[in-house]
């Protein structure tokens, strides 16, 4: 889809001859630089490990969002005491605690209204449980991103158009942007000024 709607590209600084495919283009090198499907309001699904001794995480999409008709961010949390992998050093009496109770392994859901959500920085604190033992394996279901799109992201896509549109290989002329053409100029594309305006909604943790 298009972060800019056409009614408002002469406002943000595009002609009126402006055709729809450039904008389309610089709507998917946004969302392909910020690693992540869609800049509107998306369900993701991050499983990960606890650092021992902690028990908290940082979603990799910001920010949280509620989807229509949501209460919270937070859709579903699964999270267990899972044995230790290989390099990590076991916690031989919570383990052996957790095995008494055939707790390792094995998920439990936990009620999403008691972890607490930082919204800022998207870091989850979860509860100990009734073991006293610390989960180090957590599966968050949420939902991330833009209800409205605000007007960052529309100055960013008008200026990757104008950079496309400024670069003569990109063949201004043609009236169909090849995929290939397009990845492959993305680095002069999406200049230091677009990615300063996108870097709020670059995910993290995923290379």
């Amino acid at each position: 889809m298009g972060y800019l709607l056409p009614t408002e590209y002469v406002q943000y600084g595009l002609t009126a001859e402006t055709t729809d495919d450039w904008v389309t283009m610089a709507s998917a090198l946004m969302e392909s630089y910020c690693r992540r499907p869609s800049l509107l309001v998306t369900q993701y699904v991050e499983r990960m490990r606890l650092t021992d001794g902690a028990q908290t995480v940082r979603l990799s999409y910001r920010p949280l969002a509620a989807a229509v008709g949501a209460a919270s961010a937070l859709v579903g949390v699964r999270v267990r005491f899972a044995r230790p992998r290989r390099g990590e050093l076991p916690d031989l009496f919570h383990e052996e605690i957790a095995r008494a109770f055939s707790v390792p392994g094995s998920w439990s859901v936990l009620d999403v209204t008691t972890v607490d959500v930082n919204q800022t920085t998207a870091e989850l604190t979860f509860p100990r449980n009734f073991l006293g033992i610390d989960y180090n394996e957590v599966a968050v279901t949420y939902t991330s991103g833009l209800v409205t799109v605000p007007d960052a992201v529309k100055v960013a896509c008008v200026q990757i158009v104008k950079n496309a549109q400024a670069t003569p290989a990109m063949n201004v002329k043609s009236s169909k942007m090849d995929t290939m053409q397009m990845q492959y100029f993305s680095g002069s594309l999406i200049d230091p000024q677009v990615q300063l305006l996108l870097k709020p909604y670059v995910a993290e943790r995923l290379g």
